[in-house]
């Protein structure tokens, strides 16, 4: 078990060697890569030998591929998310040591993402029900996401200046990390019949709820700007008190007074 989870974690800070460029690659490009890596790995050590393993891997290659290519493209073509970075980046340059603890945790996290699936590899679980079910769900999460982000880069193209409300945000105003905790939430059901013992559960549910932790924490940052920028647009101020921030039909509003929530 440790060896192949030692496998993931070499293929995770590999991906991750980005952020050492810049720190919040850590938690963005060097993500997505590090999950379609992981996929990848996951079906060689599958030997490529189970359609079931072949197809949720393959949603992880989509996916990191995916959220890894559209960060790095909209950072090359928007002005505006490029002053975003800078502004999470901070001014001061960001120690070696510290940059190298980040990048060593990031990684431990991406593993204990995966780990759900790769522990199906490892017991020898066929893929189930629950597992159908899962990929269903990564699938759907997927989807949602790609939308999501094509909706408001029109909106943008539009009116750069002007918040989006259109489509999918119309239900939630974050749409696009409400389809990355409903795609986590399908790997973890990924192991369900799968998952054996306390140890791998904890590992699953450990990583499960500080990706969640991750989403909200972006959910509240992403808040508090949009506040800065459109706080004294009557329209802003209607559309945020009707409109769930994160989990549609749940009346959550609003993140920036949550003191749990770290950002």
């Amino acid at each position: 078990m440790w060896a192949g989870l030692g496998i993931l974690y070499v293929v995770c800070l590999v991906c991750c060697l980005i952020g050492f460029y810049k720190f919040v690659y850590f938690l963005s490009v060097g993500y997505g890569f590090s999950v379609s890596g992981c996929g990848i790995a996951i079906m060689i050590m599958d030997k490529f030998s189970h359609l079931e393993v072949i197809l949720i891997g393959l949603i992880l290659v989509a996916y990191g591929i995916r959220l890894g290519g559209f960060l790095l493209w909209r950072e090359i073509k928007s002005a505006a998310y490029k002053k975003t970075l800078a502004e999470a980046s901070g001014e001061k340059p960001m120690p070696v040591f510290v940059k190298a603890t980040i990048w060593l945790c990031v990684g431990l996290m991406y593993v204990a993402q995966v780990s759900p699936v790769y522990f199906r590899v490892h017991n020898g679980e066929g893929l189930g029900v629950t597992g159908y079910v899962g990929a269903v769900v990564m699938l759907i999460a997927l989807i949602i996401e790609s939308i999501a982000d094509k909706q408001k880069s029109a909106a943008k193209a539009i009116n750069p200046k002007r918040f989006c409300d259109t489509g999918l945000y119309k239900i939630v105003r974050c749409p696009n990390y409400l389809g990355e905790m409903l795609f986590w939430t399908g790997v973890v059901i990924t192991g369900f019949g799968a998952l054996n013992g306390w140890l791998q559960w904890g590992i699953a549910i450990v990583g499960y709820i500080l990706i969640i932790y991750v989403m909200l924490s972006g959910a509240k940052r992403l808040e508090i700007r949009q506040n800065k920028n459109y706080g004294e647009d009557p329209e802003y101020q209607a559309y945020v008190k009707k409109t769930p921030i994160v989990l549609p039909l749940v009346p959550l509003y609003h993140l920036e007074n949550v003191k749990g929530i770290v950002v």
